[in-house]
């Protein structure tokens, strides 16, 4: 089944349990799905859709930052149990030898040296990871520690 059909069948079981605190996401999820279909001008296949939901996740922890930082801990829990419902649509994250090793062959593809190097880094190892649930910002860090920035 796909993913955007998964999303309304799920909305559906939600309203028949009357759970709300995974009703508003998933609904939230299913607009996110409408309007990106709408900019594509086609309907979404899966990998579109993953990344709807990992853009979506991704605010979410934006948000969370933000909420911590502003003393608005209520907000950043409500956020925070928005992911989890989300990540249930999202491939298993990759583990992080994985991610050291695209790194690597990243590294000694670019034969990168020195931190000039990350963009060129980060687009090689970025695309070794495509289709998976990989945090950029992490991946981010560590070619910096890689390359010694």
């Amino acid at each position: 089944m796909p993913l955007v059909d998964g999303v309304s069948t799920a909305i559906a079981d939600a309203m028949r349990k009357q759970d709300a605190a995974r009703l508003a996401p998933l609904r939230m999820l299913k607009a996110a799905f409408v309007n990106k279909s709408v900019e594509k001008g086609h309907d979404l296949d899966d990998a579109e859709a993953r990344q709807v939901v990992s853009s979506l996740v991704k605010q979410r922890k934006d948000s969370i930052d933000q909420f911590t930082k502003g003393g608005r801990q209520d907000l950043a829990d409500k956020e925070a149990a928005e992911i989890l419902v989300l990540e249930t649509y999202l491939p298993a994250a990759v583990v992080p030898a994985a991610i050291d090793q695209a790194i690597a062959a990243a590294v000694a593809e670019t034969g990168a040296t020195s931190p000039k190097d990350l963009g060129r880094v980060m687009k090689a190892t970025m695309a070794r990871l495509a289709g998976q649930n990989v945090d950029g910002k992490a991946v981010n860090e560590l070619v910096r520690r890689k390359l010694g920035a």
